[in-house]
C-alpha cells in the first residue's frame, strides 16, 4: 500500500494549480509499486468542481485510488455532484471511473 496523501484544506479553483502539482509530484514518488493510492480528504474545508476534477484525473491517468477519510465538506460536494461512490471508504476507484 502507498503512503497516504492528504488533500489540502482548500481544494478549489483558486488552489487547483498548486494542488495539481503537489498531487502529481506525490503520485510520481509512489512509483509503479503502489497498486492503490490512498487519499485522505479529512482536512478539506472548501471544495468545488475544480477540486473534484483533480481526483477524477487520477483515474484518467490509469491510477487506482481509494478514499480513506473524508470531511463533511468533501462528502457534501461529492454527493452534490453525484460522486457518492467516492465516499465509500476503502473502495478502489479505477481507470474505468468506477469501483474495482
Amino acid at each position: 500500500m502507498s503512503a497516504r496523501y492528504e488533500l489540502p484544506p482548500e481544494l478549489n479553483i483558486y488552489s487547483a494549480l498548486s494542488a495539481r502539482e503537489a498531487l502529481l509530484a506525490w503520485v510520481g514518488e509512489q512509483g509503479e509499486s503502489a497498486k492503490v493510492l490512498e487519499i485522505s480528504a479529512r482536512e478539506v474545508a472548501e471544495v468545488d468542481g475544480a477540486g473534484l476534477q483533480l481526483l477524477a484525473a487520477l483515474s484518467n491517468m490509469g491510477k487506482s485510488w481509494q478514499l480513506v477519510e473524508s470531511s463533511d465538506a468533501f462528502a457534501l460536494a461529492c454527493r452534490t455532484v453525484g460522486l457518492s461512490q467516492w465516499l465509500q471508504l476503502g473502495v478502489v476507484h479505477n481507470a474505468q471511473g468506477g469501483a474495482a
